[in-house]
């Protein structure tokens, strides 16, 4: 058993959420399915995109479905409206209740805050904490967005706070310099990199808190 967290954050997108089979079923549904390799182009001008002038996610997501895959305004449009309601991974609410015994749990994700609640009706039950771009300003990795989830549940960057995410790009990476204990999720269209530990779902993240 590895040494309790004060808190546990959590990436949303790909993490919790089943980001690619969401965006492609979406896509698909427009009558313009996902070519190989396009989740990816869509995912880096997102990113390219969340470090200019602050624009909310649905407006990000319009954008980048607009330039890689030719989709009309309103048809991109309403995919972002809706992003908060592509499935979760079958292991995350069950998983997500057993670790909110453990720690508090929170959210930590470039996205909108109806997004937020979008999501949480799907889970079926709210995080202790839920800290979106539209409420910080700020896109991961920008590092205030660390120091605003620091602020907020009164605790110091360091070890007993343990992030986890599928993406050690833009996310892990810059909680590691934070000297957090990251946790990679191994999930299908994961972003490898260093990280404290490595479980292959949020499932096996009980597994070694318990």
């Amino acid at each position: 058993m590895s040494s309790t967290p004060e808190l546990i954050t959590f990436d949303i997108f790909g993490t919790v959420l089943d980001w690619r089979t969401g965006l492609e079923a979406s896509c698909n549904a427009a009558g313009r399915p996902l070519r190989a390799g396009e989740f990816d182009r869509i995912v880096d001008v997102q990113g390219k995109l969340e470090q200019g002038d602050f624009l909310d996610y649905a407006e990000i997501t319009r954008r980048s479905l607009v330039q890689v895959i030719g989709l009309p305004d309103a048809v991109a449009a309403g995919i972002g409206a809706g992003v908060g309601r592509w499935p979760l991974y079958a292991d995350s609410p069950a998983a997500l209740r057993a670790l909110m015994r453990i720690a508090p749990c929170a959210a930590m994700t470039n996205s909108d805050r109806v997004h937020g609640e979008q999501m949480q009706q799907q889970l079926g039950f709210r995080l202790d904490d839920w800290l979106c771009a539209e409420e910080a300003r700020v896109y991961k990795p920008n590092p205030d967005f660390w120091h605003i989830m620091a602020s907020r549940r009164s605790i110091e960057l360091g070890p007993r706070w343990w992030h986890v995410s599928a993406y050690a790009d833009y996310d892990l990476a810059v909680a590691s310099g934070f000297g957090l204990t990251t946790v990679f999720v191994e999930r299908p269209h994961a972003r490898s990199g260093a990280a404290s530990r490595s479980v292959r779902d949020l499932a096996g993240l009980v597994t070694l808190l318990s």
